[in-house]
């Protein structure tokens, strides 16, 4: 099985220009085809196909200020085509219209959201934050992950100092059956600490997305010890070369078990497919 934990949806209902700016650096002039093919779930769906992708998680995105919308109601949307295209909820906490803990549970009883993605560079906090606890604890208590794009990012307006790892320490500790992934994994000055806290707590887990597969061993020599918390995932379509990078990742000087985990076995695990 391979799943991809990390894609965005193509059309999202406002862009701001540094995303713009990156799917066009991507695309090239392909970048409207793009947009117009693949906002239809179906013609995603063929993609994930071409690709040999069993599941996707796809990503709900509320940073107006840095990226642009696409809301948890257009997301569910998109995945109510298929069983295969699993949505992760966002909670921007400035703009929540209701207590977040309470707006998480609505997503996930009322919707069918499968996990939370949190975006602390674009949204400016620590991802300990007291505020985010409740948010957290509820997470908990649903038994949904929680993934956080922890590491620097290109778009206009980041502050990448609410991407470090270490922050995460505390919510492991306080929320020990709380799955985490750190989304790039430290991207690209703190590999270490978020090899670390991958290696240290057994509910955090590095998410790759976003990483140049070729490079892994580069940046994680010692990734096969920890094969079993590492998780795949392409940030499509930031990254429109899902399928060569999965063959990347098979021609790696890993072993196939560490490639199984790292590519579907873990996440199937995460998301209790087949559980």
């Amino acid at each position: 099985m391979i799943i991809d934990f990390h894609v965005h949806t193509a059309a999202y209902q406002s862009m701001n220009e540094s995303l713009v700016d990156l799917l066009r650096q991507a695309w090239g002039d392909r970048m409207e085809w793009m947009t117009a093919t693949y906002s239809n779930p179906d013609a995603f769906l063929r993609l994930m196909d071409e690709a040999g992708i069993d599941c996707a998680v796809i990503l709900a995105d509320l940073n107006p200020m840095i990226t642009g919308m696409a809301d948890n109601a257009h997301v569910a949307e998109f995945c109510s085509r298929s069983e295969r295209l699993i949505p992760f909820a966002s909670i921007n906490p400035f703009l929540c219209p209701q207590p977040p803990a309470r707006e998480l549970e609505d997503l996930v009883k009322k919707h069918g959201f499968r996990g939370l993605k949190l975006y602390p560079t674009y949204q400016y906090y620590y991802p300990n934050d007291a505020m985010l606890y409740p948010l957290y604890a509820k997470a908990q208590e649903l038994g949904i992950p929680v993934s956080l794009h922890i590491g620097s990012s290109v778009f206009r307006g980041t502050r990448m100092k609410y991407g470090d790892p270490i922050f995460l320490d505390d919510v492991a500790v306080d929320f020990p059956d709380l799955v985490l992934l750190q989304c790039h994994s430290g991207r690209p000055i703190w590999y270490q600490k978020a090899f670390f806290l991958a290696r240290l707590h057994r509910n955090v887990f590095m998410e790759i997305s976003g990483l140049p597969p070729q490079k892994l061993l580069e940046y994680f020599p010692e990734i096969e010890r920890i094969s079993d918390k590492v998780v795949y995932g392409s940030d499509w379509p930031a990254i429109p070369t899902i399928r060569e990078n999965i063959r990347t990742i098979r021609d790696l000087s890993i072993s196939k078990k560490a490639q199984d985990r790292i590519l579907g076995n873990n996440a199937a695990k995460i998301l209790k497919i087949g559980a």
